[in-house]
């Protein structure tokens, strides 16, 4: 376990920062793990509300993003502006061309809508496979998770182990935040967002794997939009810890 953490003392990290601002969790990770941690940010509404906040506490942070090269151009568009806007540069990762090559020449260029299997075939290809990559070295990461978002997600902890990526630390300090708080946020402080989600996008991803949502359906109720169930993610998140054991984007 990262840092020399037991068990133990995360349940009473936990405890000590469950009331806690998200700041003040922010702030304790810069502090504790320094140039060992990182946000990884999809560019979506809570990565704009985190990047605000690290910018506020002062002290250098590392920022990266997973580009899929399926991303809609509006997302490209904000990270450049998150750029300027931050004076922070974006640590890219994508995946490995020869597995995108024989992936798309097994099974086509849209595989995804073949089968639940092709659609987590292509996200570890694109996202999980480049996640390993951008977290090694790390001590901890920062995530834009939240409880509310779907059902395997709501048991997410503000401060947990990630097993799934050899045992580093991993931050989530807008746990308990509603929607309307994050987007109260982002108007107050006139932050920019992604311009999808003025035409009814809540959850954005890959262009061909987003729509928007009608009124009354599910925050994430446009990802995958084509399977059944309540319980998609794409792999880079695992569940555990009394969590569902669903697999699970970030947004992060």
């Amino acid at each position: 376990m990262s840092e020399g953490f037991g068990a133990f003392q995360v349940d009473e990290l936990n405890r000590r920062f469950e009331k806690a601002g998200p700041r003040e969790v922010l702030q304790w990770g810069l502090e504790t793990f320094a140039e060992k941690i990182a946000i990884c940010s999809a560019f979506g509404p809570e990565g704009m509300v985190l990047l605000h906040m690290l910018s506020l506490i002062g002290r250098p942070f590392k920022l990266f993003t997973l580009d899929t090269g399926r991303l809609p151009q509006e997302t490209y568009e904000l990270m450049q502006k998150c750029e300027e806007w931050y004076s922070v540069k974006i640590h890219v990762y994508a995946p490995d061309p020869g597995e995108i090559s024989e992936i798309v020449h097994v099974h086509g260029v849209n595989l995804f809508y073949q089968s639940v299997e092709m659609r987590e075939l292509c996200c570890k290809v694109r996202k999980v496979r480049p996640m390993m990559r951008a977290l090694d070295g790390l001590s901890a990461w920062i995530t834009g998770l939240r409880r509310i978002q779907t059902v395997t997600r709501r048991a997410v902890a503000k401060i947990e182990i990630d097993d799934a990526h050899n045992g580093i630390f991993k931050l989530n300090p807008l746990a308990d935040w509603s929607e309307p708080e994050v987007w109260d946020y982002i108007g107050t402080h006139k932050l920019p967002y992604n311009t999808l989600h003025d035409r009814g996008y809540r959850s954005i991803g890959c262009a061909p794997c987003t729509r928007a949502t009608n009124p009354g359906e599910d925050i994430r109720a446009g990802r995958w939009w084509w399977e059944q169930g309540d319980k998609k993610e794409c792999g880079i998140h695992i569940f555990s810890r009394g969590q569902s054991a669903n697999n699970g984007s970030t947004d992060s």
